[in-house]
């Protein structure tokens, strides 16, 4: 096989946005999954333009090693990028566009199950809620309280949230219809009552009847299906302003943990909550509950010894 392989002039590398809209459009995912592996192969094709030569033999690892470098992203993001590159890859060997699939024996990035991110505490809780209760009633403050109830007492996923309509939601019945991730059909989730209520008042003010249940009210987008980005942007911006460095998914972390205690350990029942598909990411959870508890006897064992 050559070791310069180019793309044949149907498919310019000029122009990589029109590459992955051909590749992409026709995989059977959704549509939130179809734009991020088309924003994400757009740096593999950057980084292959700005090489010179083309899609090689070597591009996909030389890639990969290109990725290694970059400090400032996580493991898991380097692999999301790793595999928008190698599904654009195969289909392009699929195609007969390539000569050979170039991604074969090249392992993605190892990654370690344990958290790395510390989820959203009691007490920081606490604060949240202290917070939200000296806000103003108005459409911006319910909204912000039916988000995080949802965050925090479901343990529903940002794009979870984002694709939820106000036909999806029962409230008499205490249910709400969600569209999980990786998932074709919506699921009943049981809601909790300060769920209900924050969700009963958010309605009223708001006076949304119908259609998406959150929306943007910003003049650029209003009206508009509020994105899983402007979800961030609203929840990141309370956490910063209580001093919380942490992410949206630790509410996610913080539903989890709380469950696993209070059901002490047992995983099944907790994953009836957390609609996790296997007890394996759960599990995770619980040896880090354990891990902690244990905290006070490993210290211990080492009373006495001090370098001052």
């Amino acid at each position: 096989m050559d070791n310069k392989m180019s793309l044949l002039p149907n498919f310019p590398i000029q122009n990589p946005h029109s590459i992955a809209k051909q590749v992409f459009d026709l995989r059977d995912v959704s549509e939130e999954t179809r734009k991020d592996y088309k924003y994400r192969v757009s740096l593999f094709l950057h980084f292959v333009r700005g090489s010179g030569n083309g899609i090689n033999v070597n591009s996909y690892l030389e890639f990969k090693r290109h990725l290694a470098d970059k400090n400032n992203y996580s493991v898991s993001t380097k692999n999301k990028y790793l595999a928008a590159a190698k599904i654009f890859l195969k289909e392009l060997n699929r195609r007969l566009i390539l000569p050979a699939d170039i991604t074969l024996n090249i392992k993605s990035f190892s990654q370690d199950k344990k958290h790395k991110k510390e989820g959203i505490t009691s007490e920081e809780m606490s604060r949240l809620i202290l917070r939200l209760k000296d806000l103003p009633s108005t459409p911006q403050s319910a909204r912000l309280k039916a988000l995080l109830a949802l965050l925090a007492l479901q343990g529903l996923r940002q794009i979870e949230i984002t694709r939820l309509n106000v036909g999806d939601l029962d409230l008499v019945a205490k249910l709400a219809f969600i569209h999980g991730k990786g998932r074709d059909d919506k699921e009943p989730v049981s809601l909790h009552p300060e769920t209900v209520k924050t969700l009963k008042e958010y309605l009223k003010i708001s006076k949304v009847a119908d259609g998406p249940l959150f929306t943007s009210i910003s003049n650029y987008h209003k009206n508009g299906r509020l994105t899983t980005r402007a979800v961030r942007k609203i929840i990141v911006k309370l956490l910063k302003e209580l001093g919380i460095e942490k992410s949206v998914h630790g509410f996610r972390h913080y539903f989890t943990t709380t469950l696993i205690k209070t059901y002490k350990g047992d995983l099944l029942e907790v994953a009836q909550y957390t609609r996790h598909k296997g007890l394996e990411m759960l599990q995770v959870y619980n040896d880090a509950i354990k891990r902690e508890a244990d905290l006070p006897r490993f210290y211990s064992a080492f009373d006495g010894l001090s370098f001052d």
